[in-house]
């Protein structure tokens, strides 16, 4: 399909080069021009989620939401913003797909309970019976030419899937096979890397992906690499209390580990991040979200698959080789006794 946006291009606009402006904004005349071409339609299914990744899209304000909806994104159904309701709405799910074998995108939204053959999440009536989202996830998603998993709830089963998980949530990777699914997690997730995946399928193919499926123009580096307040851990100063400057490692800041690009694509049409606005980082476009402490110190760091190190043995495990991005940084703070048990025992000899 021609476009005037070389792929090379798209990939380094979506890594950074429009942080400062809105990418929906910028991409609107190209997607538009694909959609035009006849590009693929996308339908927007929603479960087991608190619709938070809907309403972070519904902030895309350059253009407006109904502009990204209707022109830039192709959208024919998303149950939270159409006008239509009961079978006239569910009706478009199923005459989308079958209209277009293998040549749409099914967007899921939200982990699919499974238990009682998943009747814990209803999603209206087909036939006159009642239609459950693990259903209409495994028929449609089996037909999709990809399936973008929006959100951690739907990519890794996130808050729903925490145990004990009594309606046994899962991820949509675990119900469908066999067809491409694109991870794009965040509790909710950018809405830049919602319309910038979606982009890059109606315009060049499915994007290069990480491990855990997330495109990499999005999820390639870390949050510490350009966090706000990286100065505050170069010179080994820690908050102790929220409120307080300093790094927030020591707060249960999960920055060393969080894979995306928020420390400069920043939230609310460019206005802050969780750090910028005083509170560490929860890691929630990572597998193991949320389970962990949210506001305690990492007990853990995992280094590679299997293996894992207490930061404070970050040091002696890992010395230069700086696999998770901070090694190096946490081994000099660790040697040096700025952070750690060492520090800790000053503290103490100190005040006796």
């Amino acid at each position: 399909m021609p476009t005037k946006l070389s792929r090379r291009n798209f990939v380094k606009l979506c890594a950074g080069g429009a942080a400062a402006i809105s990418l929906s904004g910028y991409l609107a005349p190209f997607m538009k021009e694909a959609v035009a071409a006849g590009a693929p339609p996308v339908i927007w299914i929603q479960g087991g989620s608190c619709s938070g990744c809907s309403v972070s899209i519904l902030n895309s304000v350059h253009p407006d939401i109904e502009k990204v909806l209707l022109e830039v994104i192709s959208l024919r159904y998303h149950q939270t913003v159409m006008a239509a309701s009961g079978d006239l709405a569910t009706d478009v799910i199923f005459k989308t797909a079958e209209e277009n074998p293998g040549g749409f995108v099914l967007v899921v939204e939200g982990a699919i309970p499974v238990a009682a053959d998943g009747k814990y999440c209803l999603i209206g009536k087909r036939n006159g019976e009642d239609l459950t989202f693990l259903d209409a996830v495994k028929e449609v998603g089996s037909q999709a030419m990809a399936i973008l998993s929006v959100g951690t709830c739907s990519s890794f089963g996130g808050i729903p899937a925490t145990p004990p998980n009594p309606t046994d949530c899962k991820p949509v990777s675990d119900i469908v096979k066999n067809v491409p699914i694109i991870n794009i997690p965040g509790c909710p997730p950018h809405p830049d890397w919602i319309v910038g995946t979606i982009a890059h399928i109606l315009l060049y193919g499915m994007p290069e992906v990480d491990t855990f499926g997330r495109p990499t123009m999005f999820f390639d580096g870390i949050i510490h690499d350009n966090c706000q307040r990286r100065q505050y851990f170069d010179n080994a100063i820690f908050a102790k209390k929220f409120g307080d400057p300093g790094c927030l490692l020591e707060l249960g800041c999960k920055g060393p580990i969080a894979h995306c690009d928020t420390t400069y694509r920043l939230w609310n049409n460019g206005v802050n991040t969780c750090i910028k606005a005083g509170g560490p980082c929860i890691a929630c476009t990572e597998p193991e979200f949320p389970g962990w402490p949210i506001f305690e110190r990492i007990p853990e760091m995992p280094i590679a698959p299997g293996i894992t190190a207490t930061v404070d043995q970050i040091g002696g495990v890992l010395g230069a080789a700086a696999v998770v991005g901070i090694a190096g940084h946490l081994a000099g703070n660790v040697l040096t006794g700025r952070i750690g048990p060492k520090k800790n025992h000053d503290e103490k000899e100190g005040d006796d």
